[in-house]
Parts: C-alpha cells; sequence; structure tokens
C-alpha cells in the first residue's frame, strides 16, 4: 500500500471510548484540509471480541510486554522467574499459534503461574476497536494500542490463499499526495509485536482462522522502522508459521533500507513502489523520490533480487488521466524490462487524499497493461477487493478521526 504524508494534520486521540480529530500544535487549524462526505452505507456491525490484557493507559507500566518476543526470549525470561524454561515454549505458542489475548486462556499453565504472568507481564495485544467487511469477503479492522494510537490492517481472502496486510508506522512520514493514510500525519513507529499482533487479530476473522501471506503495504513506510520491521518478519516465519517467501516488504523507495534488507539474509519479496515512468511525475507523487531517483531506486532493486535471488514487484498505482497514458507505457517499459522484476498494476481505490484523484477507465487501463505486455514486460493486475468499505490505506482511520457515522465500533 501507498505510503503518506509528512503532512501534520489531524491526528486520533482519546476522548471518552471514542477518538476526536485535534491538530498538533505545530500547524494551525486553518492548515488543515477538508474531508470529504462519504454517501456510502455504514460497514456490518459485528460482535465483540475478549478484552485483550494491556498495559495501563498511556504507557505508565514498567511491565514487559510478551507479544513480540520470540520462545527462545520468553524461555530466558521464564527461567529468571525460577520457572521451568518450556514454559516459555507454552506462552509462545498461546500468543502467537492460538491468539491469546489473556492469560486467563492458558489453560495448560498452572493456575498460580496464570497469577503471576498477571502482575509480572502484559500480553501486548491492541483492542479491536472497529470492523468493516465488505461482501467480498475482505475484512479491515482498526487496532487501538494503549497509548491511544490506532492503525488499520486488512484480511483479504482469495481462492488460493489467505493474505493479511498490515501497518508498519501510525501515520506515515513520506508524504504520497494519492494516499489517505497522508491525512493523518506521522506519529509514531510500531514495534515488532504490534506488526505480528496485526495478523494474529485478522487471523481471527480468516476462513478456518489460517493466514498463508503477509505484506507490509499498509499504513507507514516500512524500511523507516527497519530493527522492528526485521524483527517482525522473523517472528511471522519463526512462531507464526509463514513462509519467508510469503513475506512482502513495500517500500516507496528508500534506498538504504532496500540495499540493507538485500543483505539481511531473509528471502522476503520486496516491493516497490514507483507509481510513474520518469521522476518528474514521481516526484510530484512521491516527495521522498526527490532524494532518490528512479535510477537510483532500480538500481536497489537489482541488487535485492540478485542478493536474495527473489523478483522485484514494480506496484503502478494507476490514475486516471495522470499515469495512464501512452507514453507513459512506454516509459515504464524501458524500466521495466529484465528478468529480475515484474509490474503489478493497482487501479487506484477512491479514497480522500491530499489531491483529487480518479480510477482509470477500464479500456485506457487494459490498453496500458496491453502496451506493456507487447514491450515483453511481465505483469499482473491487482483484483479490486472491498470497495464498499474503507479498504484504501487509511481510510478508516481517516473516518474513526473525523467522524463517527460510518464507524462501526465494537461494543
Amino acid at each position: 500500500m501507498d505510503r503518506s504524508t509528512g503532512f501534520r494534520g489531524y491526528l486520533p486521540v482519546a476522548s471518552a471510548g471514542y477518538h476526536k480529530c485535534v491538530t498538533e500544535p505545530s500547524v494551525p487549524a486553518e492548515n488543515s484540509l477538508p474531508i470529504v462526505a462519504d454517501t456510502r452505507p455504514p460497514a456490518v456491525v459485528e460482535t465483540a471480541l475478549p478484552v485483550a490484557e494491556t498495559a495501563a493507559p498511556h504507557g505508565e507500566t514498567a511491565l514487559p510486554v510478551l507479544c513480540g518476543r520470540n520462545r527462545r526470549e520468553l524461555e530466558t525470561w521464564l527461567v529468571g522467574l525460577k520457572e521451568p524454561a518450556y514454559r516459555g515454549r507454552q506462552i509462545a505458542a498461546w500468543i502467537y499459534q492460538r491468539g491469546a489475548r489473556a492469560f486467563a486462556e492458558m489453560t495448560d499453565l498452572p493456575a498460580a503461574l496464570r497469577a503471576r504472568l498477571r502482575e509480572s507481564a502484559v500480553l501486548g495485544r491492541a483492542e479491536v476497536e472497529a470492523r468493516q467487511r465488505a461482501v467480498d469477503g475482505t475484512v479491515k479492522l482498526l487496532l487501538r494500542f494503549v497509548d491511544g494510537r490506532a492503525v488499520e490492517t486488512v484480511l483479504l481472502p482469495y481462492e488460493d490463499r489467505t493474505s493479511v496486510c498490515i501497518s508498519s508506522q501510525v501515520g506515515c512520514p513520506v508524504g504520497c499526495v494519492f494516499c489517505a493514510t497522508a491525512m493523518l500525519g506521522f506519529a509514531r513507529n510500531l514495534t515488532a509485536g504490534e506488526m505480528v499482533d496485526q495478523v494474529l487479530a485478522a487471523r481471527s476473522h480468516a476462513p478456518g482462522e489460517r493466514v498463508s501471506h503477509v505484506v507490509v503495504m499498509g499504513m507507514g513506510e516500512p524500511l523507516l522502522n527497519y530493527d522492528p520491521l526485521v524483527t517482525a518478519l522473523r517472528l511471522l516465519h519463526e512462531e507464526v508459521g509463514l513462509s519467508y517467501r510469503h513475506l512482502t516488504v513495500s517500500t516507496a523507495g528508500h534506498v538504504p533500507g532496500m540495499r540493507r534488507l538485500a543483505h539481511e539474509g531473509l528471502p522476503v519479496t520486496l516491493a516497490v513502489s514507483l507509481h510513474a515512468p520518469n521522476d518528474a511525475l514521481r516526484e510530484r507523487l512521491i516527495p521522498m523520490a526527490r532524494k532518490w531517483n528512479l535510477e537510483v531506486v532500480m538500481d536497489a532493486a537489482e541488487e535485492y533480487s540478485v542478493q536474495t535471488g527473489r523478483r522485484v514487484t514494480l506496484e503502478y498505482l494507476v490514475l486516471g488521466g495522470v499515469n495512464d497514458g501512452q507514453d507513459q507505457a512506454k516509459e515504464l517499459a524501458k524500466l521495466a524490462r529484465g528478468s529480475f522484476h515484474h509490474v503489478n498494476l493497482i487501479p487506484w481505490n477512491p479514497a480522500t487524499t491530499l489531491e483529487h484523484f480518479r480510477s482509470p477507465r477500464p479500456e485506457r487501463l487494459k490498453k496500458f497493461r496491453e502496451a506493456l505486455e507487447e514491450r515483453g514486460v511481465t505483469v499482473t493486475q491487482r483484483v479490486e477487493r472491498g470497495q464498499e468499505i474503507d479498504a484504501a490505506c487509511g481510510q478508516l482511520a481517516l473516518v474513526a478521526a473525523h467522524g463517527e457515522e460510518r464507524l462501526v465500533r465494537i461494543a
């Protein structure tokens, strides 16, 4: 999912169970952008989830957070409590395999140990504050963390797989003008546990409660949160049980992070958000592109492919009348030649953004794809999902921050 802006505008804050929008002191209220009215029908109300054991409000606790620690770390911590090391393995299984939200659920632990755990640690699971479900099975969750910040995660069920799109930051500092997250500004990085927690939360809504793929394409630029990202990827593989080859990291083109990830020894898929075939247009759409031009980004993408043996996905968000012309298709084909990558076309999903855009006309999108294929480019096209809900990155968080009329809250 495409990255958001450094615009210091509206941010969600906690208030009596709901979250109103306020402006940060660094930006006068009159600089805030208007929110476009949304006339779509409300999402479906569903049942509440169990209340998770979390830390005190606003992080007022020194207790260790267990979600985000691997089994070896949990074993070491339990030994420090004078408990057998295997209890750490049991707790890891409860967190990552069974998705426990409270120590009381860990019924193979002695009652005395469960009571001690409640006094000694927190699981660190976020609250599912809102949920939207589309007719195609897409589910979008708004997760609220202990400090009051919120992120989105999306469950995407397909015939051959079940994927989860997770966020890596609260908001995003990158500046993509087509992304709804841009309206939220940037608040903070997520921890590894908070990233993994999104997968655990989404998994409970998946068919058979099974997830096969994870894409880090939600709110935020993952490579600006590098160390927690890599820890989360390792946890998803080692503890949750997902193949590295089923994990995808999306970047707006953070070149140092791309090069670093190439040498990390993790065979994950890298997706690079191009969205324009030339630097002039790309700099308008993605302000971070002013720092690293397309030549440098493509060099880093090739380095990643050579080092990992993995083909790089070139993401291309198709904006009607902006980047879907035949000349632009020819430019993109020149960039995308070669065996180390392929192009994934993504028709724009209507959303409230910093600039106004529209979806491409079907016939124009078809000709754009054909122009690429005629020039030998391998092309895929993302299936449009969840259009009747706030499926685009940042949309549900915007609804939470700016209005209550369309937000389904979990009682």
